[in-house]
């Protein structure tokens, strides 16, 4: 960080004791063919990708205190491509799991959907229009466990049904946290989920809302994914689609949920921008 002053979403030394070893020993191992493993550090580019998540701004409007946009986007793709960005992801799941006092690998998930408008430059190839909720752009479909904790995530244009985000989270469910047995859905999910819950070994379970008292009422076992979704959009870069592929808008969550896990693990928190 050298001498510069720090931004709120920059990662503490805590934090950065849980994430610079991984990263590091992921470096060592990317030798070029002249025996170079790269100038830029490492910590400063996390602390760039975590910067524009949270505040929502352009790659040309990276702090110049902070490293180029050509280093930061080098990195996040580079990382998003090889999955270096889920790999960290999963294992301070892990670690935030066993800090809570559970297994690491959660037996069941509650699964929603959420539909995000598309700022102009996104491609319209790989956006859509949401019938139901009549928001032009993409869907994003996230399994959490009961801590609020990311299993998987989807990223789909707005016009994908939520029947087939939610088969699709369930193979993912299924392939990466095969422990999962039980998945809470809402209404607006149909039988096909149900059907290919059954053939992956997982229970679905429709949880209804009550239609009996006025206002927002969580919903047992269901409201947990919804406090996620509430989570993410303090993160502006994910209050509305900016990414020009699922793929980022897929890491970019990661990202998020990333920062949140480090600030669970380290006792720590993040000034909200709500009273900006």
């Amino acid at each position: 960080m050298g001498d510069r002053k720090p931004y709120p979403s920059d990662v503490t030394d805590a934090q950065w004791a849980l994430l610079g070893p991984f990263l590091e020993a992921w470096r060592a191992k990317r030798v070029s063919v002249a025996g170079r493993t790269g100038d830029h550090d490492l910590r400063e580019i996390v602390n760039a990708i975590l910067y524009q998540t949270r505040t929502g701004c352009q790659w040309a409007y990276l702090p110049h205190d902070l490293p180029q946009k050509s280093a930061t986007y080098y990195y996040f793709a580079l990382w998003r491509d090889d999955g270096t960005d889920q790999v960290i992801h999963d294992l301070l799941r892990c670690q935030t799991r066993e800090r809570a006092g559970r297994r690491e690998d959660p037996t069941a998930v509650a699964v929603d959907t959420q539909s995000v408008r598309a700022a102009n430059h996104v491609p319209a190839a790989t956006t859509g229009k949401d019938a139901g909720k009549k928001v032009p752009g993409r869907k994003r479909g996230l399994a959490v466990d009961a801590l609020g904790l990311i299993i998987a995530v989807v990223v789909t244009a707005a016009s994908v049904t939520d029947n087939a985000i939610g088969i699709r989270l369930l193979d993912k469910v299924a392939e990466h946290t095969p422990t999962v047995t039980v998945a809470w859905v809402d209404a607006g999910f149909k039988q096909d989920v149900g059907v290919h819950g059954a053939v992956l070994g997982i229970d679905v379970e429709v949880v209804k809302r009550s239609d009996t008292r006025p206002g927002f009422v969580p919903v047992k076992k269901r409201w947990i994914v919804e406090q996620v979704y509430g989570t993410l959009m303090l993160h502006r870069r994910l209050a509305r689609e900016y990414e020009s592929r699922p793929e980022s808008a897929v890491s970019r969550t990661l990202w998020a949920s990333i920062a949140g896990m480090v600030r669970r693990l380290t006792g720590t928190n993040t000034p909200t921008w709500r009273n900006v």
